[in-house]
């Protein structure tokens, strides 16, 4: 797979992410993951592809203005590296910290594997420490 195909693999996926509640972020996810697909926060914990479509859909209700900004692909055979930004305000408590309408951006990696065209399972990481250290600052 080469670059451009890499960043073609992964682009519904981020479409997804960014804003959510003004999009069919089922059907982004569907589009680009396979229905096996898992999403790995840990090597022994994952979610399958429908948690995950309800997870972002319930951060694009806590946060409507979520977005999920690229800074780097990489490709290495089937694997998609993306190096992004995600930032936001949240609407509500937020992770168990009150809300104070101050905004988030923390730096985020995903190694997405892709087979036949689609995603099939990914491995990330988000600075949610940042994220909260940021909304709890003075």
């Amino acid at each position: 797979m080469n670059h451009d195909e890499g960043r073609a693999a992964v682009a519904p996926f981020y479409a997804a992410l960014n804003q959510p509640a003004t999009k069919d972020v089922r059907a982004l996810i569907e589009g680009a993951a396979a229905p096996e697909w898992r999403s790995f926060a840990g090597e022994s914990v994952s979610k399958g592809r429908d948690e995950f479509v309800q997870q972002v859909i319930g951060f694009g209700k806590l946060i409507p203005d979520l977005a999920w900004d690229i800074k780097e692909v990489f490709v290495d055979g089937d694997r998609v590296i993306v190096r992004s930004e995600a930032s936001g305000t949240p609407a509500a408590d937020f992770m168990g910290v009150a809300h104070s309408g101050k905004r988030f951006s923390i730096m985020t990696i995903d190694v997405h594997t892709v087979a036949a065209g689609k995603l099939v399972r990914a491995h990330h990481v988000e600075d949610w420490a940042s994220a909260l250290r940021q909304l709890k600052a003075a």
